[in-house]
C-alpha cells in the first residue's frame, strides 16, 4: 500500500474538500485518464486495487501513472471506548480528491483498451468517475 514514509505531523484534521480541483486537472503524462465527478477520500487499498485492474488488463503493455497519494492519516478509537483520553490512533492513509482530479493516466496503448483498462479502475473507486482523453482537451 501506498503511505508516506515519514511526515511532518503524525495526526492530522479532517479538513474541507468543497470546489473543484485547479490542479491535477489536466492530463499531464497519458494520452487517456480517469477524472473524479465526486469529491472523496480514496485510501491507499481503492489507489493500488485500480492500478492492478489497469495494469491486469492491458497485461505489460503501456505506461500507467498515478497522480493521487495517500498523504492524509485517518485516526480511529478502538470500539466501546469511553469519551476523552485523546484522539485515536492512525487505521489508515487517504488522498483528498476534489471534484475534477485526474487519478489515473494510461499511454501507449489502444483506445479501446486504455477505456476498457480505466472502466475496470473506475469501477473499484467510490465515487462516480469519467474517461477523458487528449482529444476532448483540445
Amino acid at each position: 500500500m501506498l503511505q508516506p514514509r515519514r511526515t511532518k505531523y503524525r495526526k492530522q484534521q479532517r479538513g474541507k474538500m468543497s470546489g473543484v480541483a485547479n490542479r491535477g486537472s489536466k492530463l499531464a503524462f497519458g494520452d487517456f485518464g480517469l477524472k473524479a465527478m465526486e469529491a472523496s477520500w480514496i485510501t491507499s487499498r481503492q489507489i493500488e486495487s485500480g492500478r492492478r485492474a489497469i495494469t491486469g488488463y492491458v497485461q505489460r503493455g503501456g505506461q500507467v501513472w498515478i497522480r493521487i497519494f495517500p498523504d492524509k492519516p485517518v485516526s480511529s478509537r478502538p470500539a466501546e471506548t469511553r469519551m476523552g483520553g485523546g484522539k485515536g490512533a492512525i487505521e489508515h492513509w487517504v488522498a483528498p480528491v476534489r471534484r475534477g482530479r485526474i487519478m489515473y493516466e494510461i499511454a501507449d496503448v489502444s483506445e479501446d483498451a486504455a477505456r476498457e483498462a480505466l472502466r475496470r479502475a473506475g469501477a473499484k473507486l467510490p465515487i462516480p468517475v469519467k474517461i477523458v482523453s487528449r482529444a476532448d482537451e483540445l
